[in-house]
């Protein structure tokens, strides 16, 4: 970098701008030299001027950039409290010094600034604090000065209420109903326009269709399935057998006889004794249930 040379005694040679005046500054006046002492004319620089308040390392209060052309003989003319900025320069406490100014400048004109040096402010920016003590009296309001540099954009507000809904709009008229179609003809009125004559009835008598062949009978049903057979009857108890009878030939020995069994047997032989009486006849057994009744067939389809 470069090394700059400026003469303070030239700093603040023109003055604070009168009170009472738009914006409140004060001028700065500086020759700008490179580092073999050459006076550097009509060349761009980039200028940082910073405010420290209690000593030359003191709080910065205010800071501010410009980027000046020098002219012909290398002087920048500046005025402070007029430059880019964030902060504000009519806060300053000017009551509450000492005040010191730094300097840094970047002879290419531009952001890279470097630390020339800090000089004490004397006299001249007090009279900012003069302005408005009560020793003073103001003077009359001065024009208006040249607008700043826009600040930075507020936050966005709340939202405002919803409004009220908005009135509901009139219901639309109802169209109009169609006409009605006219009648049609008559199937008698048509009859007679076609030239035939006579009464409804002869009309009606005459226009009758023939019946339609019958539709072909529906196929039969299948069978029902047969009931479930009845259960069979108890059977009646059997008789009690009879007492054996005494043999013939044992009888006829025991009635006097003698010979031998083929003598007796021959001559003997007894006629068939009674049969015995038959059981009683067990009940009749219970039905069974009928079979479920088989599905009718489709009817056939009706004659044309």
């Amino acid at each position: 970098m470069k090394k700059l040379i400026f003469t303070v005694a030239t700093v603040f040679a023109l003055g604070f701008n009168s009170f009472g005046q738009a914006p409140e500054g004060f001028k700065y006046q500086a020759v700008v030299r490179d580092a073999g002492n050459t006076i550097l004319n009509s060349q761009a620089v980039g200028v940082q001027l910073t405010i420290l308040q209690g000593s030359p390392t003191g709080i910065a209060v205010y800071s501010e950039i410009f980027a000046p052309t020098t002219n012909t003989y290398g002087l920048v003319n500046l005025e402070i409290g007029t430059g880019t900025t964030f902060d504000d320069f009519t806060t300053i406490d000017w009551a509450n010094g000492p005040f010191y100014i730094e300097t840094a400048y970047d002879l290419t004109g531009g952001t890279s600034y470097a630390v020339m040096g800090t000089s004490q402010l004397m006299s001249v920016p007090y009279a900012l604090y003069a302005k408005t003590s009560g020793s003073s009296i103001p003077g009359p309001q001065g024009s208006t000065g040249a607008a700043g540099p826009q600040g930075p954009a507020g936050a966005n507000g709340i939202d405002g209420a919803v409004g009220a809904p908005g009135t509901n709009g009139t219901n639309g008229i109802n169209g109009t109903n169609g006409t009605n179609g006219a009648d049609g003809v008559s199937a008698y009125q048509e009859w007679l326009n076609q030239g035939n004559s006579g009464s409804e009835a002869i009309f009606v008598a005459s226009l009758q269709g023939t019946d339609g062949v019958d539709g072909v009978d529906g196929a039969v049903g299948a069978p029902g399935t047969n009931g479930i057979n009845g259960t069979n009857g108890i059977n009646g108890i059997n008789g009690t057998d009879g007492a054996d009878g005494v043999s013939a030939y044992q009888e006829w020995l025991n009635q006097g006889n003698s010979g031998s069994e083929a003598i007796f047997v021959a001559s003997l032989q007894g006629t068939d004794g009674v049969d015995g009486i038959d059981g009683a006849v067990g009940a009749p057994g219970t039905n069974g249930t009928n079979g479920i009744n088989g599905i009718n067939g489709t009817d056939g389809v009706d004659g044309i």
